[in-house]
């Protein structure tokens, strides 16, 4: 069968939402096929043209001097909304939409958040999601804050596409180096300035020292690093690409591996040169001789497109309720999923279909087409975006590339019709480019099989971002379904419209649907009955940002036994939604579902915690083939709330500039808490995921293959003479189950824990036991004599082993410092109780620990106490286990 390209056309307003899967390839050294996506939001201005052709060509040589010869931006296509006007310049976009933008040129996330982020969850090394600047950073009018717009393209660059991280920590901004002084964190330390409290009130502003925080041994909390404006160091990009003298990433001679940055704690420790050096782009890459052409421009406006819905009535269709089920989904689609405005046509085919031009297909099928192969460079060459829903196990794999190269989805529908797989791959189809104000918002879906008067009943939650446009669907197998709907205040509702022929009912709710929760009973009228529920609903005011969920796996294709991860993200806007209670299913071809519990937690398969974003590793391959993911979001009452932190894998704000030995600051960022957050009110999301296929399952037998998962949020703080430690739980296999046993080791070095690990010193564990993964662990020891003499820190981590003897990477590397570091004062908070004696260099661990914990009072006491700590130094057999 040959059916990629529609028949019958009406309009669409908007594209309909293709993959998110970036359009970018390297080519002969050069990047093509960028999209920069202006958003609708943003107000006609030619000059924004203009200045993003600018930033782009300066990022691309600044790029090629930074990767040593090897990368530029080749050729970029700008993609202008269609709320600017027509221009002759302007051509009509092929696959291009803000779906598969790289950059895109928005309003800010809040008033006055200009800072550039990359939007990055992945693990270290892999590919991000899209780069967000606003206008203004494009137009130059952050430069003296951010540094200029192309050398901000290549910091974020670098996060997108070769998934290294910040080199600095807002977090922990400063720490204490071994050289017994504090230093801000960065990369490399040979960047000078100076460490200052920057306040301002009203048009006044003053610069003070830093004191010393007497609890952390490190700088107060709003002490900044100034950076000199002349410098002559040339690394890092990922630290400070604003400053002039920085042309370069640091590599492995000047990385500081002792910095707690987001690159050291993501990335093992590598540099950000050694990450990009082992990409595929630069393998697949030498150093050029000649200068790179400049960058070729493509200036594309969002147009109105059509979609042609194509549909297999073939006889396979004819099993396993298929032609209803995918008429029922159609006709969803057509009352409900697509946007107002927008026209569709639709065809039916079994065998034989002819090729017309289009513009976006959904091609529905459960066949097998051993031709499709043949037609994919006509296909990609059309301009049609084709979205592929493979309906059962047979489905043809082929149409699977079309739709990657052309940027549509891939949606899996097994025939388990209670999962209500085919309503919610309609509903998934909804535009790329539209408001998603205009966009339909899954609220609920959910379908059981029931037997003779067995009742199906649930609540749906409308909350306030949404209620206009509400649509309740409710289908069945055999029987119509006695049907019971309550509004919140218990007013039954009368389901206006059913459809006996397609065994459908459904209610629209005039206006905007009252807040609240709503209440549905479902009673079947046959035994071995299937009812499914959907409620869609749209915005309610299209000034406020709606609540949406997006599902997605970390790849396409996967090999066994190599884990899969996970993600659903739960935004209001660009806002981070926190609390949620969010569960993932993932469907085999023949129906067997794996439920998962997602957590944005920080640990195990959760690169940030709190940035909305929920993780989980997947591992329970059932067998070989496709598979499909569906995700459910629930949040009561003040358990969820909006994070209004700083996006991470951001460039660094500049607070000011060290001219002169004197600082010239720059307008205070908006200060936001650590821990700012706005409560929500109850909410419930549903949402699908793209299919992913899975290849070389056994069917054998096997050992167990998967270890536990790497910690990577462990933290160490002092408490008198003992050190309390805490971190998230990992599991079994990953993050799943329940690990045998915690190895717990400390050390003078650094370097030594990190990269000798077995031979450090074991913290005694015996009453240690471990709870479920994704619980919270604690654990409080007094740390023993370790061997590295003139120690500043003691350095601690943490490696898991499960029931087969696995055994976890070795966690982050935790630390306590052993004395109070010099800074750029002496001054320290006030604490009349307290004195800070500097430590000798030759006096042993101990001693320092003691001299730390304020056991001091009478100078004669503390040379006792030193001559005694001396002498059991002496001793040769002292344990190597701490107790």
């Amino acid at each position: 069968m040959v059916l990629f390209r529609s028949f019958v056309f009406l309009l669409v307003l908007y594209l309909l939402q293709g993959s998110d899967t970036s359009f970018v390839q390297l080519n002969n050294n050069g990047y093509e096929g960028i999209i920069i996506a202006i958003n609708p939001g943003v107000p006609e201005n030619e000059t924004l043209i203009e200045k993003i052709k600018d930033m782009v060509t300066a990022a691309s040589t600044y790029l090629f001097e930074a990767t040593e010869r090897r990368f530029f931006f080749k050729n970029v296509s700008i993609l202008i909304p269609d709320t600017w006007e027509e221009n002759p310049q302007y051509k009509r976009p092929k696959h291009e939409s803000y779906t598969h933008a790289d950059v895109l040129v928005a309003p800010p996330t809040l008033p006055d958040r200009d800072e550039p982020y990359t939007k990055h969850f992945k693990q270290c090394e892999e590919k991000g999601e899209y780069i967000h600047f606003t206008p203004d950073v494009v137009l130059g009018k952050k430069q003296n804050e951010f540094g200029p717009a192309g050398r901000l393209l290549v910091h974020e660059w670098a996060h997108l596409r070769w998934g290294v991280f910040d080199e600095y920590n807002d977090d922990e901004p400063f720490y204490s180096a071994s050289s017994k002084r504090i230093e801000a964190t960065r990369c490399s330390t040979d960047i000078t300035g100076l460490n200052r409290v920057y306040k301002c009130q009203g048009n006044s502003c003053v610069f003070n020292k830093c004191k010393i925080d007497r609890k952390t041994k490190l700088y107060e909390k709003n002490c900044q690093f100034f950076p000199d404006k002349d410098q002559t160091e040339m690394t890092s990009i990922m630290f400070m690409q604003g400053i002039t003298s920085v042309v370069k990433f640091c590599n492995k001679e000047n990385h500081n591996g002792e910095a707690p940055s987001l690159q050291n704690k993501k990335c093992e420790f590598r540099s950000t040169w050694e990450v990009i050096s082992s990409s595929e782009d630069f393998k697949n890459t030498t150093p050029m001789v000649e200068s790179p052409p400049s960058p070729v421009f493509s200036l594309l406006r969002i147009r109105d497109r059509i979609v042609c819905l194509v549909l297999d009535k073939s006889g396979s269709m004819g099993g396993y309720n298929r032609l209803n089920r995918m008429n029922q989904a159609a006709k969803y689609f057509l009352l409900q999923a697509v946007e107002n405005g927008t026209w569709v046509g639709m065809v039916h085919f079994d065998s034989t279909a002819n090729i017309k031009h289009g513009s976006e297909i959904v091609l529905l099928t459960d066949g097998e087409d051993s031709s499709a192969k043949y037609c994919l460079n006509e296909v990609k060459e059309s301009g049609a975006i084709i979205h592929f829903i493979a309906l059962g196990p047979s489905a043809d794999h082929a149409v699977i590339e079309m739709s990657d190269v052309t940027g549509g989805k891939h949606i899996f529908v097994s025939d388990e019709a209670q999962n209500n797989g085919l309503i919610d791959a309609f509903g998934a189809l909804a535009s790329g480019n539209a408001d998603i104000s205009q966009k339909s918002i899954e609220i609920e879906s959910k379908g059981l099989t029931l037997n003779d008067n067995h009742w199906m009943n649930g609540t749906v939650i409308i909350d306030s971002t949404v209620g206009k446009d509400t649509f309740f669907l409710i289908t069945w197998v055999k029987q119509q379904p006695i049907i019971s709907l309550l509004d919140p205040n218990g007013t039954p509702m009368n389901i206006s419209t059913v459809d006996a022929t397609s065994k459908m009912a459904y209610f629209s709710i005039p206006g905007t649907a009252k807040v609240g929760v709503w209440t549905y009973s479902l009673q079947a009228k046959a035994n071995s009955e299937t009812l499914t529920i959907t409620v869609n609903s749209r915005a309610a005011n299209s000034s406020v940002a709606p609540i949406t969920v997006n599902a997605k796996m970390n790849k396409d294709t996967n090999s066994f036994p190599s884990p899969m991860i996970v993600y659903a993200e739960i935004l209001q806007g660009n806002i981070p939604i926190l609390g949620a209670n969010v569960t993932a299913f993932i469907e085999s071809s023949s129906g067997k579902t794996e439920v998962l519990e997602l957590f944005d937690n920080g640990a195990g398969a959760d690169t940030f915690k709190d940035d909305g974003v929920y993780s989980r590793y997947f591992t329970a391959y059932s067998e070989n083939g496709r598979y499909s993911l569906k995700v459910r979001a629930h949040a009561g009452a003040n358990t969820a709330a909006r994070n209004l932190r700083h996006p991470p894998n951001r460039a660094a704000y500049i607070p000011g500039w060290v001219v002169d030995g004197k600082i010239e600051g720059n307008p205070p960022r908006p200060e936001i808490n650590k821990d700012t957050q706005t409560n929500l009110e109850s909410f419930t999301r549903t949402a699908i995921g793209s299919a992913f296929v899975v290849s070389n399952i056994s069917t054998f037998p096997l050992p167990d293959l998967y270890p536990p998962s790497q910690i990577t949020d462990l933290e160490a703080t002092p408490d008198g003479d003992m050190i309390n430690l805490t971190w998230t739980a990992p599991g079994d296999n990953f993050d799943v189950g329940k690990v045998k046993q915690y190895i717990i080791r400390i050390s003078g070095s650094i370097l030594d824990l990190r990269d000798k690990f077995d031979d450090a010193l074991q913290v005694n564990t015996t009453d240690l036991l471990p709870n479920e993964a994704n619980s919270k662990e604690t654990f409080t020891f007094k740390p023993g004599n370790i061997s590295e003499e003139n120690a500043t820190h003691i350095f601690i981590a943490i490696q898991s082993v499960d029931n087969s003897s696995l055994t976890s990477k070795v966690s982050n590397i935790a630390q306590v410092a052993l004395f109070i570091p010099q800074g750029d004062t002496d001054e320290i908070h006030p604490n009349p109780d307290e004195i800070h004696p500097s430590p000798n260099p030759g006096t042993s661990i101990s001693s320092l620990v003691l001299l730390v914990v304020g056991c001091v009072v009478l100078v004669s006491i503390i040379l006792s106490g030193t001559i005694c700590i001396l002498n059991k130094k002496k001793n040769p057999n002292r344990p190597r286990t701490a107790f």
